[in-house]
């Protein structure tokens, strides 16, 4: 009896809750964890890519918030761990990047999409109206009924 209880309790085992690491951290040090939580609202996961670091629970997010607790701990800037996960991961993993060159597309693409789907826009229109001033038959002006064109008098006797 004593051997089919324990291998219940053995088997029962993984459904106890653990607390995740980050609670634990915070418990420890609420001050550094308010830090590492303010600077990771500012780096993007790279899993989730739409998320911060702080909002992701993707394991990668859990390292990287790791890893800036472990450098707030070892006395380095906020800075410094934007410029060392900058040098590791590029500008992608921040979550504002700055606007230079490299990130030119990304800052004003949207822009530029926006006006080249507004200039193909007016083009179309542009022709089309063309296309009814030139031959109302191909504009669609004319009703299928009589065979005239709108509004002239339809005298079908």
């Amino acid at each position: 009896m004593a051997k089919i209880l324990l291998a219940f309790m053995i088997a029962l085992l993984p459904a106890i809750p653990v607390w995740p690491a980050s609670e634990q951290a915070a418990a420890i040090d609420p001050v550094l964890e308010k830090r590492v939580m303010r600077l990771a609202e500012d780096l993007r996961c790279l899993v989730c890519q739409n998320q911060t670091i702080a909002d992701s629970n993707a394991d990668l997010a859990v390292d990287l918030k790791n890893q800036v607790r472990d450098q707030l701990r070892r006395g380095r800037s906020d800075d410094e761990i934007r410029a060392y996960m900058v040098e590791r991961y590029g500008d992608f993993v921040l979550y504002r990047p700055p606007v230079k060159a490299t990130t030119a597309l990304l800052w004003f693409g949207p822009f530029v999409m926006v006006l080249a789907g507004l200039g193909g826009l007016a083009l179309y229109l542009r022709q089309r109206r063309r296309i009814a001033v030139d031959d109302p038959a191909d504009a669609g002006l004319y009703d299928d009924d009589y065979d005239v064109a709108p509004g002239r008098g339809t005298d079908r006797t």
